[in-house]
């Protein structure tokens, strides 16, 4: 079997450009990446698949030849290009509905409790706990704020 190195690049910058663009916070932006991701591993399929061969036809005689082409990535291609398309569709129905609900841009924007927990002190933790003393690991005081008003008493 000979590998294609020509089409493993255009396979590799396709996945690469898609998941760059599904890291963007624009929708369509994701979308893009999501359908160039889903076409270069299409086109790796097509590679597994092997060379080129006869159509994989079985006539009245049954014989196989050695020269039939795999019909397996072809199919798994099509049912992948179906998904892909499904999906791409479902996204652009999500997208189309956040632009009528919000009259805005596409662009994801932060969580506002997202951004509260992001900007807690280390003493607001929720992971504090009697034994937040990270240097010593012995109970404290100041430890527990969160459970019952005892709570940071040593036994």
């Amino acid at each position: 079997m000979t590998v294609d190195i020509g089409l493993l690049v255009v396979v590799a910058v396709l996945v690469s450009c898609g998941v760059y663009l599904l890291m963007e916070r624009s929708i369509v932006k994701m979308l893009l990446g999501m359908i160039l991701g889903g076409n270069g591993i299409n086109l790796l399929l097509v590679l597994a698949g092997g060379g080129a061969g006869d159509a994989p036809i079985i006539g009245s005689d049954g014989r196989i030849y050695d020269t039939d082409a795999d019909p397996l990535a072809q199919a798994m291609i099509l049912t992948a290009i179906v998904i892909s398309m499904g999906l791409a569709a479902f996204v652009l129905g999500l997208a189309y509905r956040a632009f009528t609900a919000t009259s805005t841009d596409d662009d994801v924007e932060d969580d506002p409790e997202d951004t509260k927990v992001g900007l807690r002190s280390e003493d607001e933790s929720p992971h504090r706990d009697r034994t937040a003393d990270p240097a010593t690991g012995r109970i404290t005081r100041a430890g527990d704020q969160f459970g019952p008003a005892n709570a940071s008493e040593e036994p």
